[in-house]
């Protein structure tokens, strides 16, 4: 897609800070972060959610969960969240499909304050 955001970070057309890529995600801190340690993995092939994949594709979900995984552990997070929102109604602001890795709360008040999707009133 041309206009797409992510895709232009993807190709490396628009500066990201990147911490992690291989042959099909590439994971870069979220400019507007809501935790301490706030990534985003995104697939270079553009998908514009995970309702838009196409047949088989288990390949992309793997990679990008894995990828946090990974960066999960070297950032040496005990514990994090891993996000993915679908359209407009479930919060996605840009149309490409993209993985949020939130962590490093450290105190207990931080992580009291933790919002709780389904659970918070």
């Amino acid at each position: 897609m041309m206009d797409c955001i992510f895709c232009k970070i993807a190709k490396k057309e628009t500066p990201a800070d990147f911490i992690f890529e291989n042959n099909q995600v590439v994971a870069f801190r979220d400019i507007r972060p809501s935790a301490p340690v706030h990534t985003l993995i995104i697939p270079k092939e553009h998908i514009q959610s995970i309702a838009h994949l196409e047949g088989n594709r288990r390949d992309i979900l793997s990679a990008l969960i894995y990828a946090a995984k990974d960066l999960a552990a070297r950032e040496g997070l005990r514990g994090y969240k891993l996000i993915f929102n679908v359209g407009r109604e479930g919060g996605q602001v840009i149309d490409h499909l993209h993985l949020h890795l939130l962590g490093g709360w450290t105190k207990k008040e931080d992580i009291d304050a933790m919002p709780h999707p389904g659970l918070d009133k």
